[in-house]
Order: C-alpha cells, then sequence, then structure tokens
C-alpha cells in the first residue's frame, strides 16, 4: 500500500513509518520538520504539511492508499493552540478525501469529551465527530500515555526523582492511567491501515497505575530512596513551573493536572498493547531520566533528531 503518516521525524510518527516500511508500504511524510535528518533514507519521502495552502496539501497525498495522522499538540502555548491544531487537522482530513485517500487512522486520546472545559479532550472529540462525518474509512485509536525511548512523562518522572529530594503528587494521587508503549501502538496502527471497518479502539497497556503508584513504581525501579507526598493541585502546579523556569519547558499545565485528576486517563476496557511498562523501565533503568526531555524543545527546535532516553 502507499500510505502518508505525519510526524515521521518525531516521537510516534518514528515508530509508525519505521513498522510500514518494514511491511513493505510504500511511505511518505508530512510534517513541519523538513530540515531533519530523515532516518529512512529512500524509503520515506517527507513534504511539508501546507495547512495555509489546502490544493498542496491534496497534491501531496494524492495516490496514497491510507493516511495514519498522529499530528497534534500538547498544550496551548503563543506559538500554537489546540483551537489551530483543530483547524488545521480538519484541514488534512479534506485534503486526503479530494486527495481519494480511503483509510485514515486517527490517533485520538482516551475519554474525549465535546462538553468538556479542557481542550485536550474537547478538541479531540471534535475531530472524531469530524472524522466520522467525512465518508472516508476510519479507525481511531484512543490511548492513554505513550512511554518510549523518547518519551516525555516517564522519563521526566525519573528525572524528578534522581535530582529532587521530593516527589509531589496532585492531590492524593489516586486517579489511574494506562501507559501503552508507543510501538505496541504503531503496530496497531500500521495493522489497521489496510482494514476496512469503522472502528473506535481505546489503545492502552496491560497495567494500570494510579498516579501515586506510577511514581513509587518508577522509583523501585530505578532503586532510588525518595518521599513522595501528596500536595495541593495548586502547589503541585506552581512547584512543577518553577522547575519549568529553570529547565525552559512548560512541565505541566493546569489542564493537564485537571484531566489527570479526572481519570480522563482511565478507561475499562481489555488492553491492545502487550508490553509492561515495568519490564520497559527494567531494561531501560540505566539510561531513563538521566536527562530532561523538553517538549518545547522539541516544539522550537525543528533541526535536531529527538534524543533518546
Amino acid at each position: 500500500m502507499r500510505v502518508a503518516v505525519t510526524g515521521a521525524f518525531g516521537y510516534s510518527g518514528r515508530y509508525i513509518a519505521r513498522r510500514l516500511i518494514e511491511v513493505g508500504h510504500r511511505v511518505i511524510t508530512l510534517t513541519n520538520s523538513l530540515k531533519r535528518d530523515n532516518p529512512f533514507g529512500g524509503n520515506l519521502q517527507a513534504f511539508p504539511f501546507h495547512f495555509d495552502q489546502p490544493e498542496e496539501l491534496t497534491k501531496s497525498l494524492a495516490g496514497m492508499d491510507a493516511l495514519i495522522n498522529t499530528y497534534w499538540v500538547r498544550f496551548d502555548h503563543r506559538l500554537f493552540t489546540h483551537q489551530q491544531a483543530v483547524a488545521n487537522t480538519r484541514v488534512l482530513f479534506q485534503a486526503a478525501k479530494r486527495a481519494g485517500v480511503r483509510r485514515i487512522v486517527h490517533v485520538s486520546i482516551t475519554n474525549p469529551d465535546i462538553h468538556s472545559d479542557l481542550p485536550y479532550f474537547s478538541g479531540k472529540a471534535e475531530l472524531e465527530s469530524a472524522l466520522i462525518s467525512l465518508g472516508v474509512s476510519y479507525c481511531i485509536l484512543r490511548p492513554a500515555v505513550l512511554f518510549g525511548k523518547e518519551d516525555v512523562l516517564v522519563n521526566n518522572i525519573a528525572w524528578s526523582l534522581r535530582h529532587l529530594p521530593v516527589f509531589g503528587v496532585f492531590g492524593a494521587g489516586d486517579y489511574k492511567l494506562q501507559p501503552i508503549y508507543v510501538d505496541d501502538l504503531a503496530s496497531a496502527a500500521v495493522e489497521k491501515v489496510d482494514g476496512w471497518r469503522d472502528e473506535i479502539i481505546n489503545a492502552i497497556g496491560p497495567e494500570t497505575f494510579t498516579y501515586r503508584e506510577l511514581v513509587e513504581t518508577v522509583k523501585r525501579l530505578l532503586g532510588l530512596r525518595r518521599l513522595v507526598i501528596g500536595v495541593p493541585p495548586e502547589v503541585g502546579y506552581w512547584a512543577c513551573r518553577t522547575i519549568g523556569l529553570l529547565v525552559c519547558d512548560v512541565t505541566i499545565t493546569r489542564e493537564e493536572i485537571q484531566g489527570l485528576m479526572e481519570g480522563r486517563l482511565y478507561v475499562d476496557t481489555p488492553p491492545l498493547g502487550a508490553t509492561k511498562l515495568t519490564d520497559w523501565i527494567d531494561r531501560h533503568k540505566d539510561t531513563l531520566g538521566r536527562r530532561y526531555t523538553s517538549e518545547m524543545a522539541r516544539r522550537v527546535d525543528r533541526l535536531s533528531d529527538y534524543p533518546s532516553n
């Protein structure tokens, strides 16, 4: 098949592109990072997103059988917003339809909600609705939290545990999340690319943690002795913001804290992924959290490759 994947020089898109190429598909990528090194050489051709020129985007997608979309932003910022990401993705979906793409695999989030006051979850719900009404065969994958060598969340929890004497969880820390290995998500996306049924699938891993359990698990597997305490969410936010100023990053937002505490990263369904986070951490415990992973650096620096933890 001829498959377009967004962000093949980034995080999840790179894993998806690699698996597509391994099984013999012809692959292109749409990206904002054209100047990054192409790890796939002649096996992958890169095109700009051209959100502001829909006809050019349609040309880039001409001849593609399928599109796998991972494009999104984590939080609102002066350089990018959820509203802009929703508008851009709508342009992408319409361009894919005009180009004759017959299947779209779209990466969403667990528990999207059009009525939520959290733009991450309401925006994802809006895009699911747009895709369902597009008139193109689709599969929507809903992961909770991704982990892998280029991970942000788990790595930076480990970094904090390595560098700080105390780790604060927001409130009681009893809200749940279900991390999935990024390559398990990639495998599912590639498997669904040549399907025909319209599907919505919760893409979660085989282990469920409360947030406190996740922190305690990382601490234990890294062999660290640190005090883990509950703090009021607003206190935790300002502590994280202070750390963010030191590392020149947005470590977490109020909206992300609210989404965690509302339990939006938990669903009561069977797991899709097979890789256990505990096993993965044990294999990578010597390098995990040795250096901080900056979300803002990834957004601003469109030349450097994503570092592996």
